[in-house]
């Protein structure tokens, strides 16, 4: 039986249009594209999210990518919390599934230098009922022992949680590891599917 929801944080409970904010920021269509493919263009950004180098070290790997957009990256870097933004529907949702007495918990790739840029965005955390950051454990989805993790932490069964990502290797990871799945493609529709999961799961367990 479905006793626990774990969201993924960004693009799921909070907006990371890293996009719109490299083109806001910059004019020039060539510093936004190479200030873009540094940043987030490969998957060295996930090292920001294990959180295991420096300010330095992680500066210098972005700046390899895109030689002589030094300074563009580090002002792009350093303001990248104005990529972040709350959605309406967080807390609603949360204290809705709370209410139905289902724990509410969030599994996220998040560095500590994204949550420092803009801590406010992650003010929905406190009606939670906890969860992990990937900077916190240095493991990152879809690494399965990041779920084994959170299962140990809050000593959950895997088949008795729902996890909801819209990242499709770590949605595949999750079900792999045992958990039932929705993958995040938009509000409406991963509502739908966890309020008729859950409602299957209710109907089972009176059968």
């Amino acid at each position: 039986m479905i006793n626990t929801v774990i969201f993924d944080i960004g693009n799921v409970l909070v907006s990371f249009d890293w996009g719109e904010y490299i083109y806001d920021m910059f004019e020039d269509k060539e510093t936004c594209k190479a200030v873009r493919n540094a940043l987030f263009g490969s998957d060295f950004w996930n090292e920001l999210d294990r959180g295991v180098l420096t300010r330095k070290e992680m500066l210098s790997g972005f700046f390899d990518r895109a030689p002589g957009y030094e300074k563009e990256i580090e002002l792009a870097f350093d303001n990248v919390g104005q990529a972040l933004a709350g959605r309406s529907y967080t807390v609603p949702l949360i204290n809705e599934l709370k209410g139905r007495g289902y724990k509410v918990l969030y599994l996220s790739n998040y560095s500590r230098h994204v949550m420092n840029a803009n801590p406010e965005v992650l003010d929905f955390i406190k009606y939670t009922d906890g969860g992990v950051f990937s900077c916190d454990v240095k493991l990152i989805k879809p690494d399965p022992k990041i779920f084994g993790v959170i299962c140990e932490k809050y000593d959950l069964s895997p088949k008795e949680c729902v996890f909801i990502d819209d990242n499709a290797a770590n949605i595949l990871a999750a079900g792999k590891f045992g958990m039932k799945t929705i993958h995040f493609q938009n509000y409406d529709q991963a509502y739908r599917e966890l309020c008729a999961l859950l409602a299957s799961d209710r109907t089972d367990k009176d059968k």
